[in-house]
């Protein structure tokens, strides 16, 4: 399974050659606990690119919408639907997947691990990625309790998104939240945060620039 290199902070790291825009990068939470630090995460991500955000509605249970930068969208499956009337209307999922130079899952829960797995698109996140471009990079931070993370069919999941393409923020091992302690935690949204910034400043996207 690949495995995206991390650090520990929010720290600029070192800009590369300056170009016209900045990156667009689509974050996307699903229904874990780890969805309380998703408004972290899109202010990590905002004082750099351009942000635009996708919760399932299970995540939404967790997520303050009063921590998402003013300057980030929170789309929701009841925007895919409302969105489009007719013939000829834009479809939600294809312009997010059209606009962003790269998508993070953050946090992946397993219940979305398994959906994305078996190609299952039933919410406007994991439609996304079902159309999703494998041109451009997609990562995934896992969260879920040690004894799911150790699961078999976990295993099999992460061969098969691995297949896709898909890159893994490896979970840590803590105290979770439900009070066991191993492996499963959510990857700190600034490590999350510097390893996406290092990807594409190593693996720069034609008309981006480093701000």
């Amino acid at each position: 399974m690949a495995q995206a290199e991390t650090d520990t902070s929010c720290t600029e790291p070192p800009t590369t050659n300056a170009m016209p825009r900045r990156p667009r990068i689509l974050l996307a939470a699903s229904g874990s606990v780890a969805a309380i630090k998703f408004g972290n995460l899109c202010r990590c991500f905002s004082e750099w690119a351009e942000v635009k955000a996708v919760a399932t509605k299970s995540a939404l249970h967790f997520i303050d919408k009063m921590t998402i930068p003013s300057d980030v969208v929170l789309y929701t499956d009841e925007d895919e639907w409302t969105s489009w009337k007719k013939i000829g209307d834009s479809v939600l999922h294809i312009e997010l997947r059209r606009w962003a130079d790269i998508m993070v899952i953050a946090p992946l829960s397993a219940n979305t691990l398994g959906k994305i797995a078996g190609g299952l698109c039933d919410n406007l996140l994991t439609c996304v990625v079902r159309a999703w471009d494998y041109s451009k990079p997609l990562f995934v931070a896992p969260a879920m309790n040690t004894f799911m993370w150790s699961n078999p069919f976990t295993e099999k999941h992460l061969v098969s998104i691995d297949e896709l393409g898909i890159t893994l923020i490896p979970p840590v091992t803590k105290r979770l939240a439900c009070g066991d302690y191993g492996n499963g935690a959510m990857a700190e949204p600034s490590l999350i945060y510097k390893t996406i910034r290092l990807f594409l400043e190593s693996h720069p996207v034609s008309g981006v620039s480093d701000v």
